[in-house]
């Protein structure tokens, strides 16, 4: 905990330092360009959140093994966190890039969509009585809303849409996947995907944690109980 905890601190300030100091300014948007270093690692976040909590809920499905719950349930709560980071950074940039903060646009619609199955998930959670029964609504939810993730990722390919395409990276001649940027842009990208993640995975492992010694206060509570 300790270790990834001063890892991801250190990781963010270094990659903080490394784009607002030291990488370009784009010649159209300015300055707002830099919110790409954010907006594309929470994406990936994001992704691999809803990855985990479908992982977890698959998990939980077939062996009823509490581990599995927790797993789904930490991630749960980071897919919200990381869709809304997504949406809060994709407003800023769509705000100079577009002229508005939100259009219905293909893609930023299935991502509000996501960021909405995703706190619903959430308060079921929160709400539906403890055990089983939460358990398996839960983990059915979260195959449902992992369904949205490949309609966000195509949708620029399946409509016409205001989003730009993936075009990070470009096929060369002898067809092997190259990066379409300079390496001043998308070298401090790929540090900030790695800081995202080992900010991910710190509070993945303490949601977790902090899961564990829930369930096994309620444990004993509910033994105390019964005892009484």
């Amino acid at each position: 905990m300790k270790w990834l905890g001063w890892s991801s601190l250190a990781a963010m300030a270094g990659v903080g330092v490394w784009v607002f100091g030291f990488t370009p300014e784009d010649t159209n948007m300015g300055f707002v360009q830099k919110i790409f270093y954010i907006h594309i690692p929470s994406v990936v976040a994001a992704y691999l959140a809803a990855f985990l909590v479908a992982l977890g809920s698959l998990g939980y499905l077939w062996k009823r093994e509490a581990p599995y719950d927790r797993l789904a349930r930490s991630s749960g709560e980071l897919a919200t966190l990381f869709f809304g980071m997504v949406l809060a950074t994709g407003a800023i940039w769509g705000r100079p890039t577009w002229g508005t903060y939100w259009t219905w646009d293909p893609r930023l619609t299935s991502a509000l969509m996501a960021f909405l199955l995703y706190a619903g998930y959430g308060l079921l959670r929160a709400f539906a009585p403890p055990g089983e029964k939460q358990a398996r609504l839960a983990a059915v939810l979260g195959l449902v809303a992992f369904l949205d993730i490949p309609l966000i990722h195509l949708s620029v390919q399946w409509w016409r849409t205001l989003h730009q395409p993936t075009t990070f990276f470009k096929v060369d001649q002898q067809g092997r996947p190259t990066p379409a940027a300079d390496p001043e842009i998308y070298l401090p990208l790929f540090g900030a995907i790695g800081a995202a993640l080992l900010l991910f995975a710190f509070l993945l492992v303490f949601r977790m944690k902090i899961q564990a010694r829930e369930e096994d206060l309620a444990e004993r509570l509910a033994g105390h109980e019964t005892l009484s």
